[in-house]
């Protein structure tokens, strides 16, 4: 069955319609609704055509989708579109095979949340849907996950981050340091991100300026009595394209360029470390990001030892090797 996202608003946008008695919905009325669905769900303008809805209609009465029992019914010179039985919906048809199968992953896959505070509902969630899909009983594991064990300092605080987000609540934030430095922020909070198993939220300060403060830091979040400021500037799905990480600092973009050992170069092109990434030449191995350079960057890099070499620019390559350098000689013989 079709995955799509949208694809699916329009199905259930078609269903309704042909489960309606009271109005007769020809093929000009199928395509307003679909529109409309989908503008209501995510508000934007999908721009459905008459021949999306046509093969929608098909897939719909097709074995592949739900063998939807539809009638197509002569006014005129034009046809409106009906269910044969008005109480058929595609809601109630019994799930496939292989839609049981990835529904009982899914399950699997959400039962490693329970317990953490912002996951509260699938208590209650998790057990109605096995048992109304006849789903309990144990079964193996076939799906693995990185995790964090020692990061609940960080979770507990996720619910009353994002509840804070979504209500436009200004918040009076304590955190610590890794250096025990004590922190204070009035914060208006815009956005969660989570890199390398740790969470991060985005808000305005004070000074007027975004910044990051990470969860397994905070100490205290109490409601603020400050009037919250919206964010009308900044759209989160692009903050971070120029940045590996979460660390955005006042510079522009740099051609960072890298040469790996042919060993490496494999695993690099076939998950790129950044989405800019460009192979400049394969048969050295040379490719080239094009990011603004932060600790998170030089991090990256160093994680891959002696597999990798900064070529350019000069600036950021001196800045690695003088990190190269330190860590050397916390290694050399001499100094011991």
């Amino acid at each position: 069955m079709a995955t799509n996202h949208h694809a699916q608003i329009r199905y259930n946008a078609l269903d309704a319609c042909f489960r309606k008695r009271y109005k007769k919905f020809f093929i000009e009325d199928l395509v307003e609704a679909c529109c409309q669905a989908i503008y209501d769900y995510c508000g934007m303008e999908d721009g459905v055509h008459r021949r999306q809805v046509m093969k929608d209609i098909a897939f719909m009465e097709s074995h592949e989708g739900w063998d939807v029992p539809l009638e197509r019914v002569p006014e005129g010179k034009r046809i409106y579109y009906r269910y044969e039985d008005p109480n058929f919906s595609i809601s109630n048809k019994p799930l496939r095979e292989d839609e049981l199968d990835q529904l009982k992953q899914t399950l699997f896959m959400l039962k490693r949340f329970k317990g953490l505070p912002q996951f509260d509902w699938m208590e209650e969630i998790i057990p109605k849907l096995e048992d109304k899909f006849h789903l309990s009983g144990s079964a193996t594991q076939v799906i693995g996950f990185d995790q964090n064990l020692d990061y609940t300092a960080a979770s507990k605080w996720l619910s009353t981050l994002f509840n804070a987000i979504v209500n436009q609540q200004t918040l009076e934030i304590d955190y610590r340091k890794f250096d025990g430095t004590a922190r204070h922020w009035t914060l208006h909070p815009y956005f969660l991100k989570q890199y390398n198993n740790r969470w991060f939220l985005l808000g305005r300060n004070e000074c007027g300026t975004i910044t990051n403060v990470p969860l397994d830091r905070i100490e205290a979040i109490e409601p603020s009595s400050e009037p919250y400021i919206k964010n009308e500037s900044i759209d989160f799905n692009e903050y971070f394209d120029d940045v590996i990480g979460v660390t955005i600092n006042d510079a522009p973009t740099e051609k960072i360029q890298l040469r790996f050992d042919p060993e490496r170069f494999p695993y690099v092109e076939s998950k790129p470390i950044h989405g800019s990434m460009k192979i400049i030449d394969r048969e050295n191995c040379i490719v080239q990001i094009e990011v603004i350079p932060n600790k998170e960057l030089e991090a990256l890099i160093l994680s891959f030892g002696n597999q990798v070499e900064v070529l350019s620019p000069p600036n950021f390559r001196e800045q690695v090797a003088t990190k190269i350098h330190d860590l050397s000689k916390k290694y050399s013989t001499d100094a011991h």
